[in-house]
């Protein structure tokens, strides 16, 4: 497999979403926004920070970058496409995904390690943990409180899309929810960092199953 790291102005995670990549044994490119085309990629991940410095509504100036359009044609297609913390808010923004991420009901900036559980592992991003098994990931961000309407929320259980929940809501998200994936499975966004919790020295090694279920994408 092979992976493009998407760079907006103002990433500040795609180091680590590079490193994750390799670490778990798939190649991986830097991209910068302005390209139009992915094809020479297996799938795509979107990392944290404060993209064209989230001037707007975070993520929605990303929204209509050029590589914007290549990003959908990839996932059209069965692709793998995992946005974390602003690449979460940046899917939400495609519609790639369904719902909003809006400010944490605090309204300050939360960076802790946070107590999450895995309550669909039956995707492609999540197959390698127990169901309701609980994982400590980093979470860093101001805005976001996953916020969707009655009527999504009913497709999202019903679909089984929500995938990760927070067990103590950091942030005011509906039912704790902190991950998605879109209905096809091949989406995936969240707003904890999993390619922090790489290593125990950092605090948690849980995040590493992620990258090592997408870097087996094509053996699925």
């Amino acid at each position: 497999m092979k992976f493009a790291v998407i760079r907006f102005p103002g990433s500040n995670c795609d180091r680590d979403l590079y490193n994750a990549a390799i670490k778990s044994g798939a190649e991986a490119d830097y991209v910068d926004y302005r390209e139009t085309s992915l094809d020479n990629y297996d799938g795509v991940l979107i990392p944290g920070g404060f993209s064209f410095g989230d001037y707007l509504r975070s993520g929605a100036m990303a929204s209509v970058a050029p590589v914007t359009a290549a990003i959908k044609k990839l996932a059209d297609e069965g692709r793998p496409v995992l946005g974390i913390c602003n690449g979460f808010q940046i899917l939400t923004e495609i519609g790639l995904l369904p719902g909003a991420l809006i400010h944490n009901d605090s309204h300050t900036f939360i960076s802790r390690n946070e107590s999450l559980k895995i309550v669909n592992n039956q995707t492609a991003f999540t197959d390698q943990y127990e169901h309701n098994e609980n994982v400590i990931f980093p979470i860093a961000h101001g805005e976001g409180h996953y916020y969707c309407s009655d009527e999504t929320y009913e497709i999202l259980v019903k679909n089984n899309q929500i995938v990760l929940t927070y067990n103590n809501n950091p942030n005011g998200s509906r039912n704790d929810i902190a991950g998605i994936v879109n209905e096809a499975g091949n989406v995936c966004g969240m707003m904890p960092h999993p390619e922090r919790a790489l290593e125990t020295l950092l605090g948690s090694e849980d995040g590493y199953r992620i990258f090592d279920s997408i870097a087996k994408w094509g053996d699925k």
